[in-house]
């Protein structure tokens, strides 16, 4: 057991504290030097230099100040902050150029309408109007992404590994050359975010469609998106990607064989050449069937597994696209047929249609049959109705009479 110290004396803390070292009292002894934080500089392109800190901050009280927005928009720079999401465009960019352009054509041949005089006015009129029409179309619809399309109003959830569910319209739009996706909340702010995504994914030459799929993977696109991209992507044992891939591939080069048929009907009606630009006509409203028929058989309505979102199905039906491009091949082919039978029994108001006099020339007669105005069968002497003398002038008479005398030979040769 061991017993407690004694207590010491006021004496022995005394002597124990004075032997104790001393403390530096607080604060330097040394007045402080100013601090001259050094940074790297050059001066000409030559030698670098060392820049005290004092200089660099004189230098920085000229620069307008990063919390006062006024100040920096006043020296030109921008805001410190974002004014909001950007502003989408309505429609897809292809598709609007492509308006565009034939929009433009179409008024330009309206202002130089007026100079046409009488009823070839009208005629002149739908002939724009209709050739116009029909391009636009052609290249509208091969851009397009309204051939297959579907949408579900559902209550899904919203992100991966989260419990929160979201109602919103989900929309499925297939193309020739990829997939649209479309998310738009209902109401569009939810869970405090803007529900209102747009994503693409195409499959045309030389685009990567596993690759775009592992993009939107890594930005985090919601749940529905990757749902109904991961559906198209090549290992997906529903096997989308392989069948709308080759209908979009050989649906497209049909389309585009239509639309180079169509710019030789233009062609050859205004050469003119009425019976090949009927023929090429029909042949464009022909392609345009054969590429419907052909992305038909290979895309079926019912997909080989079903598409669930959420609470509801997603189920498709045709587009758009589809019904347009069938409605204009009936309209070549039907303005085709009609022209071509215009041309066999009535071709002098089919040349009267496209501006063209019949009695041009009266030495040549064209016949329907021998391919128009490139196979023309001229009248034999015997059908012209003319007389065929040859006049002849006063003095053939007189030196046809006249005989010339026999030439006498030199016996001396």
């Amino acid at each position: 057991m061991t017993t407690p110290p004694a207590p010491r004396s006021s004496r022995e803390l005394s002597e124990v504290s004075s032997a104790r070292p001393r403390t530096a009292p607080l604060g330097p002894l040394i007045p402080p030097r100013r601090a001259e934080h050094r940074v790297w500089g050059s001066i000409g392109g030559g030698q670098p230099r060392k820049l005290p800190r004092t200089h660099c901050l004189e230098e920085a009280k000229h620069l307008p100040s990063l919390h006062n927005p006024t100040k920096m928009a006043a020296f030109g720079h921008t805001f410190p902050f974002y004014p909001g999401p950007k502003p989408t465009f309505p429609m897809d960019t292809t598709l609007a150029i492509i308006i565009t352009i034939f929009l433009t054509a179409l008024v330009t041949f309206i202002i130089i309408l007026p100079g046409i005089r009488g009823k070839m006015r009208l005629f002149w009129l739908f002939r724009v109007v209709t050739s116009l029409f029909i391009g636009a179309v052609l290249l509208a619809v091969n851009f397009s992404s309204e051939w297959s399309v579907g949408q579900v109003s559902t209550n899904t959830s919203y992100k991966a590994f989260s419990s929160q569910w979201i109602s919103a319209d989900v929309g499925l739009h297939v193309g020739l050359g990829g997939v649209n996706i479309t998310l738009t909340g209902t109401p569009v702010q939810q869970l405090n975010e803007t529900i209102n995504y747009n994503e693409e994914f195409t499959w045309r030459l030389g685009a990567r469609y596993a690759e775009e799929y592992a993009r939107a993977l890594e930005k985090g696109l919601p749940d529905p998106v990757l749902y109904l991209a991961e559906k198209f992507t090549p290992t997906s044992p529903c096997g989308l990607h392989g069948q709308y891939r080759l209908a979009g591939h050989y649906t497209s080069a049909i389309l585009w064989v239509a639309f180079l048929c169509w710019l030789l009907a233009n062609v050859m009606l205004s050469i003119p050449v009425l019976v090949y630009g009927c023929h090429m006509l029909l042949a464009t409203g022909i392609f345009q069937l054969l590429g419907l028929i052909f992305f038909s058989m290979a895309t079926p309505l019912i997909p080989p597994c079903p598409l669930r979102m959420g609470t509801a199905v997603l189920h498709f039906h045709r587009g758009p696209a589809f019904w347009i491009t069938l409605a204009t091949g009936l309209l070549c082919v039907l303005l085709g047929l009609a022209m071509v039978v215009a041309h066999r029994t009535k071709p002098h108001r089919l040349k009267a249609f496209f501006n063209q006099s019949a009695g041009e020339n009266p030495g040549l007669e064209w016949n329907p049959e021998e391919g128009g105005l490139l196979s023309p069968r001229y009248r034999s002497t015997a059908e012209s109705p003319e007389s065929q003398d040859i006049p002849l002038s006063e003095a053939s008479p007189q030196a046809c009479c006249k005989e010339e005398p026999p030439r006498m030979t030199d016996p001396a040769l």
